[in-house]
């Protein structure tokens, strides 16, 4: 389903801004300054709203950033310049796995959230206050996002609409930073509030939930993926050990056991969310198909993708944001000082290289896809990653580089990957040695064939057991390397 961009739902807008906050949430390998790292924020930020194939339309622009001390949160304002009279507070959290966010919320622990006008605090979660203290005390250049927003409004024609938009742990600060707006005195008056939360997890018990609900709004709603974890925590997150259907990855007893230790967190604190539900799919539509094998590895990873932005765009049927880079392939091996070729994406003018810790001083575009960077000095295998203002490209087993050799070892694909101990398995990959020995979990499997990209085993017999799956890594070591263990190299011993 596609986006009419001439007439984008509020969602679809909101749910677009809240993924453009993601925009270099993540600092460069080689270190930046908060400040330096802010104006790469902003420039990527405008470099997405100034994008007309969004749902967003090229119609807004930026008025205000915050940064937290330690990157840890990010807000920013915007204003909408097609007549519509309206503005965006936009909240990022914390960028991280969907287990560390959860834990990071704190909510064994709360805490009185008391507002002017309240007739008696409520609580939140200590780990949602603390985000929410620090989106509306941080400032820039002296200006709070308060304060910003007071100068935007003052500016406004009458009877403006201000939407208050995140998404994950930026949806659940939301939930907070809209009723404390709520609360402030506005030049010509009270604008209309609309509160749009997106894959949002609970911030405070039923006391707060009802507070919220009974506050004056033009809309109220929480929009959230069925199949999705981090809106289930924290009064639903149970169910999720039964997740996830045909064709998977079913939870096994290690993923449940992490569920539960996540359920436990709370301890006898009860939360409730606030808002009008709008659960965006009934079925299990979309599925990451590389991530469907019964392993804790392959849920995680599933998780991940059911709630990232991309996954909640397609669900509204709105465009994606704009990637940013990404590193498929370098040169695996060479010294200081050797140019290095590397094939990814993103790669456009502008872009800075990063081999471990440390900047490479000189690089060169030849196209979006290709570019040459000179490498810096160091030791050791290293990943090569690519920053730009939209953000900076994951470390991957084909981006690693070696200085002097050899070349690090990578498991690519297995053939089958399921079949019974004693039948041949083949094993695709890079820079294999000709005598590796390849494990299948914990057991050694008989070589029967060897080339530099392309190994033919015999599959051992599992271990068999409490704590042993069957589902395993296939593990081989090479040149002095062991392969990282991924979705790619993940076996199956038939039950």
């Amino acid at each position: 389903m596609a986006t009419d961009v001439n007439q984008p739902t509020v969602p679809q807008v909101t749910m677009t801004l809240s993924a453009i906050a993601a925009t270099a949430a993540t600092p460069r390998p080689s270190g930046e300054t908060l400040a330096e790292q802010s104006t790469r924020i902003i420039l990527g930020i405008n470099q997405q709203l100034a994008d007309t194939s969004l749902a967003t339309r090229g119609t807004w622009v930026l008025s205000w950033v915050g940064v937290s001390p330690g990157n840890a949160n990010m807000a920013y304002l915007a204003r909408n310049t097609d007549g519509s009279n309206a503005f965006a507070v936009v909240i990022r959290g914390t960028v991280g796995s969907v287990t560390d966010l959860l834990e990071d919320l704190d909510v064994g622990t709360v805490v009185p959230f008391n507002l002017i006008g309240m007739p008696s605090p409520v609580s939140v979660s200590k780990g949602a206050m603390k985000a929410f203290t620090e989106v509306v005390t941080m400032s820039t250049a002296g200006v709070t996002l308060a304060q910003a927003l007071t100068t935007a409004l003052g500016r406004a024609q009458p009877n403006p609409t201000v939407y208050v938009t995140g998404h994950s742990l930026g949806g659940c600060i939301a939930t907070m930073v809209a009723p404390y707006l709520q609360t402030l005195t506005w030049p010509n008056g009270k604008p209309n509030f609309e509160l749009h939360t997106f894959a949002a997890p609970t911030a405070g018990g039923a006391e707060f939930a009802t507070y919220v609900d009974s506050l004056d709004w033009q809309a109220n709603e929480r929009h959230y993926n069925s199949n999705d974890m981090v809106p289930q925590a924290w009064n639903n997150l149970g169910a999720t050990k039964q997740w996830y259907p045909d064709p998977g990855p079913a939870a096994t007893d290690y993923v449940k056991a992490v569920i539960s230790a996540l359920v436990a967190l709370p301890g006898p604190n009860v939360y409730v969310q606030p808002g009008k539900c709008d659960a965006l799919n009934s079925s299990y539509d979309p599925v990451d198909r590389n991530v469907v094998k019964q392993s804790l590895q392959d849920f995680m990873g599933q998780v991940d993708f059911q709630h990232s932005n991309s996954t909640y765009l397609g669900l509204l049927g709105a465009p994606d944001v704009q990637p940013g880079p990404v590193v498929a392939l370098v040169d695996p091996v060479g010294a200081a000082g050797t140019p290095i070729e590397i094939v990814g994406s993103g790669l456009g003018q502008g872009v800075m290289v990063d081999f471990g810790t440390v900047p490479s001083s000189k690089q060169y575009v030849i196209r979006d896809d290709v570019m040459i960077a000179w490498a810096p000095e160091g030791v050791g295998v290293v990943d090569v990653r690519v920053t730009s203002n939209l953000g900076t490209s994951p470390a991957v087993p084909r981006g690693q580089f070696a200085y002097g050799g050899p070349a690090a070892v990578a498991v690519t694909g297995i053939s089958p990957d399921s079949a019974r101990a004693g039948e041949q398995v083949q094993i695709n990959g890079i820079h294999f040695a000709p005598d590796p020995q390849v494990y299948f979990g914990d057991n050694l499997a008989e070589l029967v064939d060897c080339a530099p990209e392309q190994l033919l085993v015999t599959a051992p017999k599992p271990t068999i057991g409490l704590g042993k799956p069957a589902t395993v890594n296939v593990t081989v070591l090479s040149n002095g390397y062991s392969s990282p263990a991924s979705p790619a190299d993940e076996f199956t011993y038939p039950e």
